[in-house]
């Protein structure tokens, strides 16, 4: 009896073990059957939809430049004017001819004061009482040892010490002055046209350079429009709302808009490694640009030619060199008045290096000279060149007024380009705020089963294109208001035709 008991119980102790096992199994394969179900699902999450997860990696560029601005300097409009003008070799040269002309002025100037010169000599000749016998005295007086052997010389040993005064006094020094004078203020004026076209170049760019930024940003944002409908649409698809055509036609923007956005950081890189060329010595350097900042309103046309009259450099240039033409002129024919020349001398010239002789006479003394040199005859040379100062004088003159005459022309082609980019930055505005508000309509007739996807992907077309228009209406407008100020004589750093900065 005991014997079957314990049969009987490891029989039901068997049966448990062996329901426990199957319960078991069942769990790990359910378990399994799970985990399976969850990675398929991830991994069909992760090969469906790649553009949600690039639309939620994707960086804007203004949270990238908060991020890494803090480490890179700022580089301003003046500061980068400033750069550039100790990097320019061409601004360089400009430079020193300014520097040069004006050395030239303090020459000629120089040469109208008397030169001061401290002369000493000593000079030996043969004495008369020679292997020759010969005596250059006179036929009175008896050959002595202190006699020199050539008439010109006055003894054997001859000293002498002395200061002299000079002084030329005509009219050639006086004009020479005053086309120095004129040659330096034509120097100076072209390193302001040197300077205004160094900044011509550094404004372009830096606008230039801002804009590419600008429309990097406009490129995120048309990257993430296109990935969040791509999302839309894909999402719709497996609700059976539309068709596989409609996430096709959304990738396909998606695509082309991050291409867009390569190309559009592509620019800006490029933009500013020209700006960092002509700025820093080390064109890799990195640094950031100031926010954009509308110009301020323009003043009257009247007001911008009074301006351009007074400090246009390229007007200013003419005028000078139309002066030194005149004083060339005159320079030519100064050569035909006598130059006075006056001269002054004080010290020794003796045969001892002393203020007394042996015999106790002073050797000390002084002489003065005046000599008026006439012109006679020179074979017309004179009058050649009066001729050819003349001719040059003549090309001034039409220089002048082919300055006087692009002058015109170019204030009045840069203020009708300021008037226009300014008066199209309100449309532009407008434009944009209406692309917007048509996109987002677009969005709701679309997701509302009312509009198709190419009127969604036109409407996005439409806002980017929108958006960089006004990008370029507002360089647009920046490079006018900066092309009227370099006409004009007015630094961008001060007020200008713009007004108050």
């Amino acid at each position: 009896m005991k014997k079957q008991l314990l049969m009987g119980d490891g029989l039901m102790a068997v049966t448990h073990y062996s329901k426990w096992m199957a319960f078991g199994r069942a769990v790990m394969l359910s378990a399994g059957v799970f985990s399976a179900v969850l990675a398929a699902r991830a991994q069909t999450s992760t090969t469906v939809t790649p553009q949600a997860q690039k639309a939620e990696v994707v960086v804007s560029p203004q949270s990238a430049n908060a991020a890494n601005g803090d480490t890179e300097p700022l580089l301003t409009l003046a500061d980068a004017i400033a750069k550039a003008e100790k990097n320019q070799p061409a601004f360089a040269a400009a430079v020193a001819a300014n520097k040069t002309a004006m050395l030239d002025r303090s020459i000629a100037r120089s040469a109208l004061l008397p030169g001061v010169v401290y002369h000493n000599q000593y000079l030996y000749t043969e004495g008369a009482q020679g292997a020759t016998g010969s005596a250059n005295a006179s036929a009175g007086q008896a050959a002595s040892a202190g006699t020199p052997r050539f008439i010109a010389n006055n003894s054997v040993h001859e000293y002498t010490s002395q200061g002299t005064v000079t002084e030329t006094i005509g009219v050639q020094g006086f004009n020479t002055l005053a086309h120095a004078t004129a040659a330096a203020t034509v120097a100076n004026a072209e390193l302001e046209i040197a300077r205004r076209g160094l900044v011509a170049t550094v404004v372009s760019l830096y606008y230039g350079s801002q804009a590419a930024d600008r429309k990097v940003d406009i490129a995120q944002r048309a990257a993430n429009e296109a990935a969040d409908f791509t999302s839309n649409t894909q999402k719709r698809e497996e609700a059976r709302e539309v068709a596989h055509a409609d996430v096709v036609k959304a990738q396909l923007e998606q695509q082309g808009r991050e291409r867009e956005l390569a190309n559009a950081r592509l620019d800006s890189d490029r933009a500013k490694l020209e700006l960092a060329v002509l700025v820093y010595p080390d064109p890799r350097t990195k640094f950031r640009l100031t926010a954009f900042a509308m110009p301020a309103p323009l003043i009257s046309k009247e007001d911008i030619q009074q301006l351009a009259a007074q400090n246009n450099a390229e007007l200013k240039s003419a005028l000078a060199s139309l002066k030194a033409a005149n004083l060339d002129v005159q320079g030519a024919r100064a050569a035909y008045l006598p130059d006075l020349s006056l001269q002054y001398a004080y010290g020794i010239d003796a045969p001892q290096f002393a203020v007394h002789a042996p015999d106790g006479t002073r050797n000390l003394g002084y002489e003065a000279t005046a000599t008026l040199d006439i012109p006679v005859w020179d074979w017309l040379a004179t009058h050649h060149r009066v001729q050819q100062k003349e001719a040059q004088r003549d090309v001034a003159r039409v220089t002048l007024t082919d300055t006087q005459k692009r002058l015109i022309a170019d204030l009045d082609t840069a203020y009708a380009e300021a008037t226009v980019a300014r008066d199209q930055l309100g449309s532009l505005a407008k434009s944009v705020d209406m692309a917007r508000e048509s996109l987002r309509l677009a969005r709701l007739r679309y997701t509302a089963g009312e509009a198709t996807v190419l009127e969604v992907v036109d409407a996005q077309t439409t806002v980017a294109a929108q958006e960089n228009a006004q990008e370029d209406g507002m360089t647009r407008y920046e490079a006018a208001i900066a092309n009227l100020q370099l006409l004009t004589g007015q630094s961008l750093t001060e007020q200008g035709p713009t007004g108050t900065n």
